[in-house]
């Protein structure tokens, strides 16, 4: 019962958070005409914009110390593999891959980070009982309700593949920022999220003027952005709170709640297939965020982190 409590809150920033996520991929569905013309880089480079502004800001309010030396570039890394990576690819290959094979492929995030997690996670890691069995059975879950079209043409292998790299740059993103947060001496979280933000706004508007030279342009009155700004408060909260593989989850939780919330308003058909995959979703993600855990042991990262 003490282990539960202990994890009662950052399990419930988890799920608000997959929640968020949840309702932003129904919004045009749930309510037609709340879509933005908006393209899709340019507005997620606001939206980072937006939050390193108030992270910022909060930093210089309390007057908290900023990133530097190795911690500052692995925070710059880690939101290039946080936000910059996974928004470029996905926008790129978007043309040549359906958003069902995009979905599943991402449910690999949490396998990538139960390999990655030993050499680029804290060096006193946590293990977690059966975490890659659990991935594989949430995988597979996902692949039932979200079936996944090989590659026919050059173009969809290509975008193939540039998914599946998105999926490892954001586990490898996690750990590493994950490690950044946590592990002593902890930075400010507020300047640290501001380092990461900040600079994947300024790559991610970089790249958006390169790629998208004729989408609308983003505008700072979107009714949703309260929303997204708490979904990046609750993820950078998370990081110091939460395992690295467990924080992974939210990519399975977040399409399973998008489902759910499908079905109670859309009431769609849902044959047996679907409703196993949705059953081993939970079933895996569930073992991922309650499995017991061993002791503390060192995992001999290479990527050790040193203030100047």
């Amino acid at each position: 019962m003490r282990r539960l409590k202990s994890k009662a809150a950052p399990i419930s920033a988890l799920l608000l958070l997959c929640l968020l996520w949840a309702s932003s991929s129904l919004r045009s569905e749930l309510l037609p005409g709340s879509a933005s013309p908006t393209s899709p880089l340019r507005s997620q480079a606001m939206l980072l914009a937006v939050f390193a502004i108030v992270a910022s800001a909060a930093t210089l309010v309390r007057k908290a110390q900023w990133p530097s030396g190795r911690t500052l570039g692995l925070s710059v890394l880690a939101g290039i593999g946080l936000f910059v990576v996974p928004a470029v690819l996905i926008a790129v290959a978007k043309e040549s891959i359906d958003d069902s094979t995009r979905l599943a492929l991402f449910s690999l995030v949490p396998i990538f980070a139960v390999v990655l997690n030993p050499h680029l996670g804290s060096a006193s890691s946590v293990r977690q009982r059966g975490s890659l069995a659990a991935g594989l059975v949430a995988v597979t879950g996902t692949l039932l309700v979200f079936p996944l079209e090989l590659p026919q043409t050059v173009a969809a292998a290509f975008a193939f593949a540039g998914i599946l790299a998105a999926t490892a740059s954001v586990a490898a993103a996690n750990c590493v920022a994950v490690r950044i947060a946590s592990e002593p001496p902890p930075p400010s979280m507020s300047s640290f999220a501001a380092i990461v933000t900040g600079s994947g706004a300024l790559v991610v508007g970089a790249l958006s003027a390169l790629i998208e030279r004729n989408s609308p342009s983003a505008t700072l009155f979107d009714p949703w952005l309260a929303l997204d700004l708490l979904a990046l408060a609750l993820l950078f909260w998370l990081m110091r709170g939460m395992t690295a593989i467990r924080m992974t989850t939210r990519f399975l939780i977040a399409p399973l709640l998008a489902n759910l919330i499908g079905l109670a308003f859309l009431r769609p058909g849902v044959q047996v297939r679907g409703w196993l995959g949705l059953a081993l979703i939970a079933v895996g993600s569930g073992w991922l965020l309650l499995a017991p855990e061993d002791e503390l042991e060192r995992t001999g990262s290479s990527l050790s982190i040193h203030q100047p």
